[in-house]
Parts: structure tokens; sequence; C-alpha cells
């Protein structure tokens, strides 16, 4: 028996057909990473194409490292020729090897959102925006939206013709796209744009990729953008082996520029494409697949399609209504601590899904007070927390010295008595004389109005170019034991009592395991392991890759983060109109957004395997308000005869009307009486569009509390409420009007 018997029908005609465009529609858990391994094999095996010729992409590195490892224990000799891995890491080797051809060196840096968000200040702070009107973040999500959409800031700067607020836009894209390439950097954006725009200005970059890749698959392809649409079009433009597989119910990530037309037009982009629909599932059972299918049925823009299985109808869905948040989080807590004592079931077999990170801090709360191991995926990344940012920034000045925010981050860091007066005038010349901020660092002696800071200035000059010589003889791990022992960042640490400090000295262990192991994993594919190729390692990292499928614990994680995995039982919370779907699609006019929703909601149906227990509350804390939300929409659309309601469902049936929430009770009362007053009462209000003079992220000062840094700004009717994580008196939240809190510069 080969191994091509073992699979079905449907599979065996998407391995089989192996020459010209294949859309393959694989719906969840119908076994495509099978089906491409496989076909891999087959293209090998039977065909008799080379290794050498085959590229599949995937989404994450967790995929790709899966698919290669299968693909090996199928075919065995060759298999490490093929070129399995995502669309940022292809990028990432293409442009390593011709990235001169654009101007660019190719020891490249690779910024992430933090880096993004410090040069778009830097950018709006040079072009002297206002950040009030133009908010940063705004900014960011509109490059990248162009990028995805393969537009020029020249093209962006045409179309804003006569438009004063997208000129704004234009123009920062312009200054932002200058400072990067003088950083040498290059946005996650751009690994996909540059590649794009080096394939299509050079002829023979382009031939020699074509004929190399001439049988290429890519998966979840309901998730691509236009510019990774228009990647696999060229690589693929010459002997169109273009195999897609995707579904379209699950596409999720319109929020990332993810264009679900890509795979709803597949056919008309390639008129002789042959389609494969593969709707036996393997992975849950068919009640679980009924109410899914049950769902997804209400969306229009999709290709008809329905799920089924072998395995048996298994267990009702189990439906829960409890009156609050807290209730609802007790109850699953419970459930699932009573299911692991029973002995039957372990830890990491559970996983609560929700809308929004917001969602998982009462589920933390009750899983610490019941002793029930957890992990949140999503939460915040390793290595954007700031005693890594910190190392890394020093690496990355040794490997590129031109990456200013790498060098603007450490020049002070542990403190060297280097001012924000100094690195100013330092930035001055550096621009002035368009030159990189190392640069101007080198000749410190000839910046004007530096004196005493010179000598400081010089000693750190001196430190990193024995770091950089260093380098050229250490591996990567004794580099970094070399700049903690050096700059005395850890003794620093050391000398702080509390215990945040204890969490990062753990931190940085952990960063120095993570070289190591990068180390071992290069040796192992006989590679040598480089600065540069940690540090792109680094970068191209997902949070979803850190999952350990092997440690017992229970995983909380947003239905976002959840797609593409499975577990035995799955808990679906929030589900109320207001939050899941959210208040914003219910509101918008757009019936796009709510097929986006409900696709997000069948997602999350389909990652259980064997039990589903779905639950709402009727109130929950929301913004600091408590909100009275009817069941789920999406609830609804389930026939009642496949859920298990338990014996609260008699009081539920009858729903209560909504109570008015406080917030809406004085905007009513407020409506009322506005008109009727003869004499207005003097009003507490904000003024909206002026802050209270700082920002989150911001030092300031207060009276009696000292210094502390601000972590969050909530914006009530009468005031901002402003939350400081002070150095000595702990966190506190006040009013800005009373607080006269002075930010520090």
């Amino acid at each position: 028996m080969s191994i091509y018997d073992t699979l079905n029908d449907k599979q065996q005609e998407a391995v089989f057909y192996t020459e010209g465009p294949l859309l393959i529609l694989a719906g969840a858990g119908s076994g495509k990473t099978r089906v491409l391994t496989h076909r891999i094999a087959w293209l090998i095996d039977q065909i008799g194409v080379n290794p050498w010729n085959i590229l599949a992409i995937t989404f994450t590195n967790k995929a790709a490292g899966e698919m290669r490892e299968r693909v090996d224990q199928i075919v065995g000799f060759g298999s490490e020729s093929i070129w399995v891995s995502t669309f940022h890491s292809m990028c990432v080797r293409i442009l390593r090897r011709y990235i001169d051809r654009l101007g660019y060196d190719t020891n490249f840096t690779i910024y992430d959102a933090d880096d993004q968000k410090t040069l778009i200040k830097d950018v709006c702070k040079y072009l002297q925006i206002d950040t009030k009107m133009f908010k940063e973040r705004s900014l960011l999500s509109a490059i990248s939206s162009a990028k995805d959409e393969l537009v020029t800031p020249e093209e962006m700067t045409l179309r804003a013709e006569g438009d004063w607020a997208k000129k704004k836009i234009a123009q920062v894209y312009t200054e932002y796209e200058k400072q990067l390439k003088a950083n040498n950097a290059l946005d996650f954006d751009d690994l996909l744009l540059k590649t794009v725009q080096l394939l299509q200005t050079q002829p023979d970059v382009l031939e020699y990729y074509q004929e190399r890749f001439r049988y290429i698959m890519v998966d979840e392809y309901q998730d691509t953008n236009t510019v990774q649409f228009k990647l696999v079009s060229l690589l693929a433009g010459k002997y169109q082996n273009l195999c897609v597989v995707g579904d379209d119910d699950q596409s999720i990530y319109k929020f990332r520029g993810a264009n679900i037309m890509n795979i709803l037009n597949f056919e008309k982009e390639y008129p002789n494409a042959k389609v494969i629909k593969l709707e036996q599932n393997y992975r849950s059972t068919s009640t679980i697949l009924n109410a899914a299918n049950e769902v997804i049925r209400h969306n229009t823009g999709r290709k008809e399609k329905s799920l089924w299985t072998e395995n048996g109808e298994g267990e009702k869905i189990q439906f829960r209504q409890f009156d609050s948040a807290y209730d609802e989080a007790d109850y699953i807590v419970s459930d699932i601590k009573d299911k692991v004592n029973s002995g039957k079931r372990e830890y990491k077999d559970f996983a609560i899904l929700y809308r929004t990170n917001a969602q998982s801090r009462i589920f933390e709360e009750k899983m610490v007070v019941s002793n029930v191991p957890y992990k949140i995926v999503g939460g915040v990344n390793f290595y954007a927390r700031r005693e890594i940012k910190d190392l890394l920034a020093y690496l990355k000045t040794v490997d590129n010295g031109k990456d200013d925010l790498a060098v603007r981050r450490i020049i002070n860091v542990p403190k060297r008595g280097i001012g924000l007066t100094t690195i100013g005038r330092v930035q001055d010349y550096a621009t002035e004389r368009e030159i990189s901020f190392y640069e101007a660092i080198l000749a410190a002696g000839s910046v004007p109005g530096i004196g005493r800071a010179l000598g400081k200035i010089e000693s750190f000059a001196a430190l990193i170019e024995h770091f950089k010589a260093e380098g050229e003889r250490m591996s990567v791990a004794e580099l970094m034991d070399e700049i903690i022992d050096a700059t005395g960042y850890v003794e620093e640490l050391q000398a702080d009592s509390d215990e945040e400090a204890e969490s990062r000295l753990e931190n940085i262990e952990e960063l120095r395991n993570k070289i190591v192991a990068y180390e071992e994993s290069c040796e192992a594919e006989d590679e040598k392991p480089t600065l540069s190729g940690f540090l792109e390692q680094v970068a191209l990292v997902a949070d979803i890759d850190s999952l350990d499928e092997e440690t017992d614990y229970v995983v909380l994680m947003t239905l976002h983060s959840a797609k593409g995995l499975e577990f035995p039982h799955v808990y679906l919370a929030g589900l109320e109109d207001g939050i899941f779907p959210s208040y914003m699609t219910i509101t918008a006019d757009d019936p796009a957004e709510l097929e986006e929703e409900r696709r997000l909601c069948y997602v999350g149906i389909t990652r259980a395997k064997e039990n589903l227990t779905l639950t709402c509350a009727r109130r929950r804390m929301v913004h600091g308000e408590t909100q009275y939300n009817k069941m789920s929409r999406f609830l609804k659309e389930i026939p009642l005869s496949l859920l298990s309601t338990g014996a609260l469902f008699k009081k539920e049936q009858t729903e209560e009307e909504p109570k008015v929430s406080a917030y809406r009770q004085a905007k009513q009362a407020f409506a009322t009486k506005a008109f009727a007053a003869t004499k207005p009462a003097q009003q507490f209000t904000v003024t909206k569009g002026k802050g209270p003079g700082y920002d989150v992220g911001d030092r300031v000062r207060h009276i009696k509390f000292g210094e502390g840094l601000v972590t969050q700004i909530t914006e009530g009717g009468r005031d901002y409420e402003v939350t400081v994580d002070f150095d000595t008196a702990g966190t506190k939240k006040m009013f800005a009007m009373f607080a006269k809190l002075q930010k520090i510069d």
C-alpha cells in the first residue's frame, strides 16, 4: 500500500494534479497540510521534479517547520533543497542577495512595530505634524495600507492633490521612507514591497527565480494581500504551476490588509484553473461541524461548501448564559478544573477563546485563584520587552551602524550621563551633513556645543567599535556575554531589588538561551550562525510560534490567534451583540464587516475537536462602564437541536429588556434637559483634541508621589483619568485636572 492510498478521493485528485493553476478549497480540518506535503512528495517521487525547483509558502514559521518535517519523513533525501518558508522569510532571503540593486546595503535591519512607532514619532517631530490631529498609529496604518496596495510615496502624493489631509499623510510617508533608507532599514511591509519592486525592475533576477521555482504552493491563500498576490503572480508568471490552498470561510485578517477577493477571483485571474473542494473534516464531531455550517451559511460572499465527517455525532454543544462576566469566568475555570480532576483530561486539552485581548483579565484572575496553569498567547511579545529591546539594539548597532534608532536607544543605556540636549546636537549635526547618527558620534569632536559630554560620547563610540571588532571573531552568544559584561547592564539590574528586576534578569537569560538555540539549529543544518542571521530570525518570529503544545497549561487567546490550531475542548466566551460581533461591526454600513466577524465565529467553532462550550453574560464591564447586552446573533444562527442548555436555559429564554447603562441614562437626561433649562448649568468637560499635555509612555512628576511613567489615559465625561506607575509610590489612578502632573522632558 502506497502513502497516497491513505488519502481520500478529493485529496488524491489534488495531489496528482501537478501541471497548471490549481485552487484547493480546503475546509477547516480537511487535511490540507497533508495534501500539500503529499503533493510535494508526488512531484519529487513520481514526476521527477528537482526539489530545488519547488517553493512552498506558509503564513507562520511554525507551519513552515511542520511542513518541512513532514516532507522529510515522506521523501527523505533531497528535501532540504525545497524552499519552505513564510512570505517574509522568503523575501528576506531574496533581498539579502539582491537589495543592493535598489540602493540598500545587504546587511539591512528589519524594524518591528516598536521601532516603527519610534521612527514615526521622529518623522512627525521633524515635519512639525500635529499628532493630536494626525495620530501616529493612524499614520502608520495609512503607510502600511499603501505598501500593501503597492502605492509608492510619489503615487500617494499625486493622488492627494487638492486634499490637505491626504497631502500631509503623503508627506509623512515620503519622509518615513527617506529615514528608513538612511537607517538602512526595512519595515515588515517593505520586505514584500521591495521584493516585488526588485522583480519588476530587474528582469534577470525575475528570470532566475521563475526558473528556480517552477512549482509553487501557497497555503492560507485567503489571507494574502495585494502585494503578496503580485509577488506570487510574478514568480509563477512563466510556468503557471501555481497551487493555492485556502478557505474563503476562514478569511479573518482584513484589518491586516488581507483581500478575500484573491481567492474568490482566482479563476478570473487564471481562467484555465482547476478547482478541487476538500469538504471531509478529520478534526471535529458532526455536531460541531453542523453548527459551523449553519452559522457560515448566512454569509453571501463565499464559495459554496459544506463540511462533513465520519467521526460520529459526538456530544451536544454546551451553551450557558450568566448574569455577569465574573460568573462566566468562574464557571469556565471550575469546569476545566473538574474535568482535569476527574483524571480524564489534562490542562493542555483546553482553550478559552475570546474576541478581544481585554477579555483575558478576568480569566487570568480566576486561574491564579484556582491554581490552574495557563498561558496567554498574544500578550506582550517577548521581543518587545524593554531589556530585550535594549540588548538587541546593541546587537543591531554592531551589525548595522546606520540604524539610528538602535544607536539612539542605547547611547545612554545603562546611564552614561549623555543627556537629551547632547543627543539632539549630535542628531542635528548628522541631519545637516546627511550622515548617520553613529557616523556623527564618531566625529563628535566636530559637533558644536557638545562641551563636557565629548569624553562620554567618545568612550561610548570606543565601546561599540570594541564590540564590532570582537563580533568578527566571537560567536553571537559570546558577543552577547561581552556586551552584558562590558556595559554593566545586568549589574545595574541586579542592584535593583524589586520583583520586576528579577523577571527582567530571567528574560535576559531566556534571550541568551534563544541565541544558543539559534546557533545549535544552524550547526544542525550545516550553516554558519551569524549575527545578521540571528537578528533576522528574531525579527520574523511570531507570537503563535512560541506555543508549546507539550507543556500542560490552559491556553487563552483571541479568535484571531487561534486560527490554524485545534484543541479537544474549546470555550468560546463573550458571545454577546456588542462584544462579538463588535458594536463597530453592528453599526457599520458595510455588510462585509459582519461577514468577516461571522467567519471569525466559524473559525472559533471549528477549533474544537470533541467538545465545544459557548458562553455569554447579561452584563459586562467594558471601558469602565457596565454594558447590558443581548446574546450574540451568531448564537441564534445555531439550531437549538445542536445545543445543550443546562437547567439555566428556562430562565434565559425569556430575555429581559436590556437595562440602560449609566452612561446612556446620563446621555438621555442631558438630551431632554438641554433645551428646557433657562440657565445652563456650569459644565466640567474634557475639551476634545486637547489632551492633558502628556501621552502614554511619557515620564511625569507629581508634587507628592515624585516621578513615574504614564501607563494609561482614559477619556471620561468630566476629565481624563490617568494611570501612573510611580518609581517609589507604586501605581496610582487620578484625574488629570487635580493631579497637576508635569511632563519631564
